[in-house]
């Protein structure tokens, strides 16, 4: 009887070596010759519009530091605005197409004339969530940036400028409107 648990101990140090072994970390990848890895600040998944704000990231180079910062700031508010720009859009269509009104056509061209207002306006209103400034050896400076912008704040300025036009507001439901932007929002993430 003194046998079996000397064998089944055996065993189990066995089993639990090959265990251990079998789960050690991934080794790292070689890397392909001649590459380098590059390193992108401000960017990935947390950067990345969602639900509740709008996002975008973007990088300049310059000579000179506060030009290259000028150029991603410059270039991310661009992305940002073509972003607003398209979700507003969709959620103009949509809404407009579902609702009542009578002249659908006018009603569609009014409310896309106040999204343009609203990303000019608001886009002053964009915030960095990420700013990182490298320098090359040949000098020159690199600036990453990431921008974003409140979905909620978009929303409300825009029915702040359409409570302002009174053949809009005759026809307009604000909950209605609210909803559907929300549901333009939820598609940002996937």
């Amino acid at each position: 009887m003194t046998r079996f648990p000397l064998i089944t101990c055996a065993g189990l140090l066995i089993g639990l070596t090959l265990l251990a072994t079998g789960c050690k970390k991934n080794k790292e990848v070689a890397k392909p010759k001649g590459e380098v890895e590059i390193v992108e600040f401000c960017s990935g998944d947390e950067y990345e519009s969602d639900s509740k704000n709008f996002r975008s990231s973007a990088t300049g180079e310059s000579q000179d530091r506060e030009i290259a910062k000028k150029k991603a700031r410059s270039n991310a508010e661009v992305r940002l605005a073509k972003t607003v720009s398209a979700t507003v859009k969709a959620v103009t269509d949509n809404y407009v197409s579902s609702t009542e009104f009578n002249n659908r056509e006018e009603a569609t061209e009014t409310f896309n004339e106040l999204a343009r207002t609203v990303v000019d306006q608001e886009l002053r209103g964009a915030i960095a969530i990420c700013e990182k400034l490298t320098q090359r050896e040949n000098g020159i400076y690199v600036s990453y940036v990431a921008l974003e912008l409140s979905g909620e704040k978009v929303a409300s300025k825009y029915n702040e400028k359409i409570s302002e036009d009174e053949r809009i507001m005759a026809e307009y439901n604000y909950e209605k409107f609210k909803e559907t932007f929300q549901e333009e929002m939820d598609k940002l993430r996937n």
